[in-house]
């Protein structure tokens, strides 16, 4: 037979001891030390693989999907900013379609109509504008 003590609103059942004497609700007094060990449960075998292998495998799905294409991306887009040159046309990240006319290490000087410069950063250069429009 097992027995149920009851701490404030909590309910918690302990193994029957053998001449163990019956107390009403009222008489057990709260925090015995009965109701103490048995509140404490050892974890379930193996709780805590499953939880590193779940943290493993987002991070993994994460590295994959996410980290690794925009890296891709970003080293793409670096080697296509350093490659421009004069006589290119190019979109800018503000969609303004030029020509190149200079190239310096930070900027570029673009023609965008006849007799109209302007001077833009490298990293606002978005595309090629020439493969866009040749299409």
């Amino acid at each position: 037979m097992n027995l149920l003590f009851i701490d404030g609103e909590t309910v918690i059942e302990a193994p029957a001891v053998e001449n163990a004497e019956v107390m009403t609700i009222a008489e057990v007094p709260a925090g015995e030390p009965v109701a103490e060990a048995a509140a404490e449960q050892p974890a379930a075998p193996g709780g805590g693989w499953s939880f590193w292998i779940m943290i493993i495998a987002m991070i993994a799905i994460m590295y994959f999907f996410m980290w690794r294409p925009e890296s891709k991306r970003r080293k793409q887009m670096e080697a296509f900013r350093k490659g421009l040159k004069k006589g290119d046309k190019i979109i800018t990240a503000g969609g303004i379609y030029g020509t190149i006319k200079e190239v310096h290490e930070t900027s570029l000087l673009i023609e965008v109509d006849s007799n109209v410069t302007l001077r833009v950063d490298k990293n606002m250069v978005v595309a090629d504008a020439g493969s866009i429009v040749n299409k």
